[in-house]
């Protein structure tokens, strides 16, 4: 690829045009690997106990992951797609925030995973992506998810890159640890990343699932570790796709919303933003999860 969005984003200014920035890094330039980033930061948060415990309690991972997890992604790509404030993308956040307003999250945890989406995907590309990101991709990136952030009602919001860093870093220390909720929401992500490959690759494809997690995400799940050769291998495949990316031609057309969705392959007649997202919680979910206590 040449520095076709590259010249782009450098003219652009972080705080201001930070929905254009992000727009262009992850729908033309980095797609796959936001895609793949975003999938481990969703997987992260699971090695929280109350997050474990309360996804757990919805029963969606167990009855419905891949729905889910389709529809977790058309809502982030709407509001990147189309803008935060624009019509679709404000019918996208009160989908969001209809969902999470049905239960007792704390500001913290919902503070911990809008981090996520900010700094796992810089990691990924830092690590495996076909350039550099440069400074206003990763500038953009907070100011895009302070301003969402602030849409979802979350607080307290870390005023600058640095510092919402540091938080997420703090977060971790403090809240990771092993639970049989965290055990058990991960391997249903797990089985559902391994849906997606033919049968016979499963076993593989787990074990390189497992080998991408750091010590901490392994004790948090009570995974084993995969064999280090496995992670070895699993990092030269992934350095060498960036290599083969790299000498690409620019993307004309974004990836956000012209991606295929396992659940609704093509979407042959179209969707809205409020058309997503989880049902009502069950009926035999523990009240003390429930946002109003049921009466």
């Amino acid at each position: 690829m040449t520095g076709y969005w590259l010249r782009r984003i450098v003219r652009c200014d972080p705080v201001r045009d930070h929905q254009e920035i992000y727009r262009i890094s992850i729908g033309f330039e980095f797609p796959w690997d936001y895609q793949r980033a975003l999938e481990f930061a969703l997987f992260r948060t699971y090695c929280v106990p109350s997050i474990s415990r309360l996804l757990a309690a919805t029963g969606e991972f167990e009855k419905r992951p891949q729905k889910r997890y389709d529809d977790t992604a058309l809502l982030m790509a709407e509001l990147a797609e189309n803008g935060y404030d624009s019509p679709r993308g404000r019918e996208a956040l009160s989908t969001i925030n209809r969902m999470h307003g049905r239960y007792r999250i704390s500001n913290d945890d919902m503070l911990y995973v809008l981090s996520t989406f900010v700094y796992d995907p810089i990691d990924w590309i830092d690590e495996f992506g076909w350039r550099p990101l440069h400074e206003n991709e990763r500038q953009a990136a907070y100011f895009y998810f302070r301003e969402v952030g602030k849409r979802m009602g979350i607080k307290d919001i870390p005023g600058d890159y640095d510092s919402f860093r540091k938080f997420k870093d703090a977060y971790e220390e403090a809240n990771f640890g092993y639970s049989e909720d965290n055990n058990r929401i991960g391997r249903y992500t797990l089985d559902l990343f391994c849906a997606w490959y033919p049968k016979p690759l499963r076993p593989a494809v787990a074990m390189g699932a497992k080998s991408l997690l750091d010590d901490r995400m392994l004790a948090a799940f009570g995974f084993r570790p995969s064999p280090a050769w496995v992670g070895r291998a699993a990092r030269a495949d992934l350095h060498a796709r960036s290599a083969v990316v790299r000498l690409l031609p620019p993307r004309r057309k974004s990836k956000l919303l012209n991606s295929k969705v396992r659940s609704y392959p093509g979407y042959p007649k179209g969707y809205s933003p409020s058309d997503l997202g989880a049902p009502e919680p069950p009926a035999d979910i523990d009240p003390a999860l429930l946002r109003r206590r049921s009466r």
